[in-house]
């Protein structure tokens, strides 16, 4: 793709200051870059050998039995009420705007959404996942290509550091040559005991460097994937025929947060309430442009999951009733909810009056497979409506998982 200069900050988007990250080994490039210009081998083995988290777990699982729990971590939101981008402003002003025509002239859009892709084990398993991703552009006509990968959440494990960001995001996608997004998911907010690294500290410098010269972070290891140029960790990204409007659901294992809840714990009020206004504000603009195009929630805490004997997280029904809320005072309701988290596939169907839904959960990434049934269990079989899911006035049904 033809390199061009650095996009200038907008009104629309200013430079927002989520933290401050130190680039002062970051290496400049003349524009965007993706992967890399000829395909190497797999890696054999991690570069950076990932240290035991044992002992920071069992601070932590003792504190969470603590009153009030472990809360949220608080984070700086964007100045303005809806940040945005456009597919064009990951790739660079002309060559952008090109990338945008032909998609549009081929009548339709494929991209990648998978989360939870960070391993601290061993490389095998993401590159299952990536060779698999890159070979999805091998001998597909124009428009069948995807056109870029959405992260659902949980890039790097498993407190977000800048440590093992080679090995467990460029180094697996170094072949992939599109732009990749990202919504980050609780372990990239996660902060370790005893360290004061501001939450997702590594996540910022990596995917939030809208307004800053395109570069690529020390954490590339010399990999030429530049730092993408999301406006901040909640955002509406838009694309030909899709608009994905993105939620950061904190750091908790269960359930999801996106806001303070006032009336909830206390413990939760330094949490900001922005991220209410702006899917509201996003909901709104796609009645006021009028946008015919899929309309889609990508959220890392599923709203969802399925009720079996070997699930190991939860729904999160407090986030999607606030989501809910929204979406039925703004008129516009998402035409797909995507998820992470639960390291499985799962899809459901949501019928709430005359609409009905797809939920899904993505979470086979790469990272720590869990079957949705145990060994020797009856078979699970789908369809199956869930009443345990619903909240009274609509109906879910578990419609298929992958256990593979």
């Amino acid at each position: 793709m033809k390199k061009t200069p650095a996009k200038k900050a907008t009104s629309n988007n200013p430079p927002v200051a989520l933290a401050s990250p130190d680039n002062t080994q970051s290496i400049p490039a003349k524009g965007p870059q993706f992967g890399q210009p000829k395909a190497t081998p797999d890696p054999i083995k991690f570069k950076t050998k990932h240290a035991s988290d044992t002992a920071a777990y069992a601070i932590l699982d003792k504190l969470a039995k603590q009153k009030g729990g472990i809360p949220p971590k608080p984070f700086i939101p964007s100045p303005i009420t809806e940040p945005r981008m456009s597919l064009a402003d990951a790739i660079g002003k002309t060559a952008g705007r090109k990338y945008m025509d032909a998609i549009t002239k081929s009548g339709q859009i494929v991209f990648h959404a998978l989360g939870d892709t960070g391993n601290t084990r061993s490389a095998k398993d993401e590159n299952e996942v990536t060779d698999k991703l890159v070979s999805d552009f091998t001998g597909e006509k124009p428009g069948e290509a995807p056109a870029f990968c959405y992260n659902l959440g949980d890039v790097v494990y498993s407190f977000g550091e800048a440590d093992y960001y080679y090995d467990q995001f460029y180094d697996p996608y170094r072949d992939y040559p599109a732009p990749i997004f990202a919504i980050a998911g609780n372990h990239d907010g996660m902060v370790a005991p005893g360290k004061t690294t501001p939450t997702m500290e590594a996540f910022i410098a990596n995917f939030c460097a809208y307004g800053q010269p395109p570069h690529r972070t020390p954490q590339a290891g010399g990999l030429l994937r530049t730092a993408n140029v999301q406006p901040a960790v909640y955002f509406t990204l838009e694309a030909p025929f899709v608009r994905i409007i993105g939620l950061y659901s904190n750091v908790l294992e269960d359930p999801g947060v996106i806001s303070s809840r006032k009336s909830a714990k206390p413990t939760y009020h330094d949490m900001p309430d922005a991220q209410l206004p702006f899917l509201k504000a996003a909901l709104d603009r796609v009645k006021s442009d009028g946008f015919k195009g899929a309309v889609i929630i990508a959220v890392h805490h599923p709203p969802y999951v399925a009720v079996t004997s070997a699930g190991q997280h939860g729904g999160s029904p407090i986030m999607l009733a606030e989501i809910d809320a929204i979406c039925k005072a703004s008129g516009v309701w998402p035409h797909a909810v995507f998820s992470g988290h639960a390291h499985n596939y799962q899809r459901f169907t949501r019928r709430n009056g005359g609409c009905e839904t797809p939920y899904m959960v993505a979470g086979n990434g790469g990272h720590a497979h869990n079957p949705l049934s145990k060994k020797g269990a009856n078979a699970l079989r789908t369809p199956i409506v869930q009443p345990e899911l619903s909240n009274g006035s609509d109906q879910i049904r578990f419609f298929r998982f992958y256990n593979g």
